[in-house]
């Protein structure tokens, strides 16, 4: 699996958040709405692309092409996650946590919760 590129994960967000199949109309109606795309066939192209990367498969249904994910929204993060981990933290999870706190993304209430997790699957 590869990294997406951004219009392109933009574009698995959809599909995602949808029942299969889904189609061109129904991702270029989200993406109009969420980033102000309005061109249809940049969002054939994109489709497309994920298509070829094994990210959906595609059917014919009379005039219009569905969408089915090939990919589950859990398998991709988790690839993404441990992808950043490795390159920007070393795959230590300390240096993660502690550079969210040192910039004060993360709250003591957060820690703790973090802390209460690790000790629940630690038994």
């Amino acid at each position: 699996m590869k990294k997406l590129p951004d219009a392109e994960f933009d574009v698995m967000k959809v599909v995602w958040a949808n029942a299969p199949p889904i189609t061109a109309n129904i991702v270029m109606k989200h993406l109009a709405e969420k980033k102000g795309w309005t061109a249809a066939p940049t969002a054939i192209t994109l489709l497309l692309r994920l298509v070829e990367r094994g990210f959906l498969r595609t059917e014919k249904n009379g005039k219009e092409r569905e969408y089915y994910p090939l990919i589950e929204r859990e398998e991709y993060l988790k690839f993404e996650t441990q992808n950043f981990m490795e390159i920007y933290h070393d795959n230590s999870f300390v240096s993660f946590v502690s550079a969210l706190y040192d910039n004060g993304e993360i709250s003591e209430a957060d820690v703790k919760e973090i802390v209460k997790i690790i000790k629940e699957r630690g038994e």
